[in-house]
């Protein structure tokens, strides 16, 4: 079964599969932006919480009896450092972007969403009636406005963004922020790649445009990027929350997020706060090397290099490998045109991305 559809996938060089890659490689493809992944001391703290508890699995839905004193704590501190009034933990970013657009977005409302938003918020415009639901072309606030304007629905209007955007490491436009309070829109941020990577307290874009926060705001996060562990948080007024509550199927139905990840995020957001400056500082020098060395001039960690071929991009990726590195080599339906993903990662050496940069380049540049 199924065949001819693995057969042309695989003829068109977008074959994929679960793969234990040598732990040796030097990684430059995950999202562990900050390298705490692998933080043993964080860990063990994480551990220590969790041995606390009397049970050590959350056991049912957060609405139910799967509400632990450590999701409250988490979603305080939360709330507290990005300036929400209430906060919310889910199972997953996924999860998170399909609560939000799936409930949030009522019969006679409009949801707005950037062409290039994560695919799981994409998956959740197909739970709603096509009226409901405008794309607009990636980061362009002036078509995003001519929409607005010329949207005859009497419903809420609701825009989706995101923060750094996963592929492109492209950063929501400011004027985005001002259009939704101009149009009394609903505005949701997807911070996944953002939080823990920018802002004057790596908190993300609202922390990077020092934004204060509205009633019409709302910041959804991941935890298993920046964060080093799983799950995903939503923050947004008490209204927003309770409505979720009330109405998100994923929050309602699902087993609440894992006691031992909350633990972990918990732990690794408190060090993120007590570091900012330190960490702040080692992203500022790989995105220097990064300009000095491939011409690419970024503020988040996410690189990609247009390779528009998804053999080669393959064969690269293959040729860093025997080269002891690691990197994402990226290809439809995740994006247009095949690219190269490299994760400027502040885990590893001054070194070790230099020689990464110089092999890109040269491999990139052979025909």
């Amino acid at each position: 079964m199924y065949e001819k559809e693995l057969n042309s996938i695989k003829k068109s060089n977008r074959f994929r599969e679960r793969k234990l890659f040598d732990e040796n490689l030097i990684d430059l493809a995950s999202n562990d932006y900050l390298g705490l992944a692998s933080n043993k001391e964080l860990l063990q703290k994480a551990f220590l919480r969790i041995e606390k508890l009397q049970s050590f699995s959350p056991k049912a839905s957060i609405l139910v009896n799967g509400y632990s004193k450590i999701h409250k704590e988490f979603e305080e501190l939360l709330c507290k450092v990005n300036g929400f009034e209430d906060g919310i933990v889910v199972g997953s970013g996924f999860l998170a972007n399909i609560s939000l657009i799936e409930s949030l977005v009522r019969k006679n409302d409009t949801l707005f969403i950037d062409e290039e938003y994560h695919a799981s918020g994409i998956l959740a415009t197909k739970l709603l009636k096509d009226e409901q639901v405008v794309k607009f072309l990636h980061n362009d606030e002036k078509d995003l406005e001519e929409k607005l304007k010329s949207c005859t629905r009497n419903g809420r209007k609701i825009i989706a963004i995101e923060g750094v955007y996963s592929m492109n490491g492209n950063l929501a436009k400011k004027e985005i922020f001002d259009i939704a309070n101009k149009y009394n829109s609903i505005l949701i941020v997807d911070e996944a790649h953002s939080s823990g990577v920018i802002g004057k307290n790596l908190l993300g874009i609202y922390d990077y445009y020092n934004i204060n926060i509205e009633k019409n705001h709302i910041k959804m996060g991941t935890l298993g990027k920046a964060y080093g562990s799983y799950g995903a948080y939503i923050l947004a007024s008490k209204n927003i929350i309770s409505f979720l509550e009330n109405r998100a199927k994923p929050i309602i139905y699902s087993t609440s997020l894992s006691l031992f990840d909350t633990a972990l995020a918990l732990e690794s957001l408190n060090y993120i706060i007590n570091n900012k400056n330190l960490l702040s500082q080692k992203i500022k020098e790989n995105l220097n090397i990064i300009y000095d060395y491939l011409g690419i001039e970024s503020k988040s960690l996410i690189i990609p290099i247009l390779i528009n071929d998804n053999e080669k991009v393959l064969k690269i990726q293959e040729s860093l490998k025997n080269s002891g590195f690691l990197v994402g080599a990226i290809r439809q339906p995740t994006v247009k045109n095949a690219i190269i993903r490299l994760i400027a990662k502040i885990d590893i050496s001054k070194d070790e991305l230099v020689t990464v940069c110089k092999l890109i380049k040269e491999l990139n540049a052979n025909k």
